[in-house]
């Protein structure tokens, strides 16, 4: 296994700067989603810990060592492309065999390591088969085979569950979760996905227009998002965030006043997540304008004096209906206030509905 380290990492193509002034520390054994929207530059930073890119400036470090111009094939890395990539030509078998013929293991060593392989991720029925004769799921699996066949350092998954139904990544999930934990190999996982994320790394590294924009655990990102873009991109439904103005211990938003709960004054960026707000009569009148049932939860579409806000409800029904006038309230530890301009969170700074 290894402890990775980016020191100031840049990767450009000219004029256009991919990744820039990267610095983050992956321990030994740990499991890091790198998410973010496309083009944000997750994709280039674990092309170049796979040796794929090089770095144009900083140093990338293995267990200390500078690894910068070592290439791809001697990096011990494996690697499960979005693609899955299986030669097609190839049975299973021989799929997974494929990287230990670079590393000149004898035949009847590497036939007993696929094995073990394919035992791991539990294809070893299907060692006979060709590629376009596997589901999409058992081609993922056999891809994760050939990946840790050589007992990599450092794994890599480049979007590895994009291609599969909704009933396969999550139990693909849990698969990946079981063998990452199993063998301890340090694994980096690229994703768009913040299910994907939130559900199977120990830490996430958003990253947006190729910097980092926080680094956290998945409550970390929920509850105390650094920047109104972690915000947004964290959470389902998405937050609700309306603009308001503060001083003098008051916050004003839309035809409404709050309570304000710390020191700020200006243009501030109020956030509250849908789960967050209850519905009760004696609280913010709002009136409702659609019900989304989403199955096991109802999502509700409020007209407010704060503006329009989404409400999530549990249970497959929900007593309402549109047009019916409710009342809602919401926690002040549940609120999040964002400075407008720098769009970055003002700690320790909450709101409060008005008192009846």
């Amino acid at each position: 296994m290894a402890r990775i380290e980016l020191r100031g990492i840049r990767k450009q193509w000219g004029a256009v700067v991919a990744v820039e002034d990267m610095n983050l520390v992956i321990e030994d054994g740990e499991f890091v989603a790198i998410l973010g929207p496309s083009g944000c530059g997750k994709s280039t930073t674990l092309f170049m810990l796979a040796g794929i890119y090089m770095p144009t400036a900083g140093d990338l470090l293995f267990d200390g060592a500078r690894v910068n111009e070592v290439e791809a094939k001697d990096r011990n890395v494996g690697i499960v492309f979005q693609s899955y990539a299986l030669y097609p030509h190839m049975n299973v078998k021989r799929n997974i065999m494929f990287p230990l013929k670079f590393k000149g293991v004898p035949r009847e060593e590497a036939e007993r390591l696929a094995l073990e392989a394919a035992r791991m991720v539990r294809v070893e029925e299907l060692l006979e088969r060709m590629p376009a004769q596997l589901s999409g799921g058992q081609q993922q699996r056999v891809a994760l085979a050939r990946a840790l066949v050589k007992k990599p350092q450092l794994l890599l998954l480049d979007e590895p569950l994009s291609n599969l139904d909704a009933a396969l990544r999550l139990s693909m999930r849990s698969e990946i979760k079981r063998l990452q934990r199993e063998t301890g190999i340090t694994t980096v996982l690229v994703t768009h996905d913040q299910i994907e994320a939130t559900t199977m790394a120990d830490r996430i590294v958003v990253m947006r227009t190729g910097r980092i924009e926080q680094i956290g655990t998945a409550e970390d990102l929920y509850r105390r998002p650094d920047s109104l873009f972690v915000a947004s991109f964290i959470g389902a439904p998405p937050i609700n965030l309306v603009e308001g103005e503060a001083a003098d211990g008051r916050l004003r938003v839309g035809e409404l006043t709050l309570e304000l709960r710390g020191d700020v004054a200006g243009a501030v960026v109020l956030g509250l997540r849908p789960e967050s707000i209850a519905l009760d009569g004696a609280g913010i009148p709002a009136r409702v304008v659609d019900v989304e049932p989403m199955g096991r939860e109802t999502l509700l579409l409020l007209d407010t004096p704060m503006g329009p806000l989404r409400v999530l409800q549990g249970g497959a029904s929900v007593p309402y209906r549109e047009g019916d006038q409710l009342g809602l309230t919401f926690a002040p530890q549940d609120s999040i206030l964002f400075d407008r301009e720098t769009e970055r969170r003002l700690a320790d700074v909450h709101a409060a509905p008005p008192k009846a």
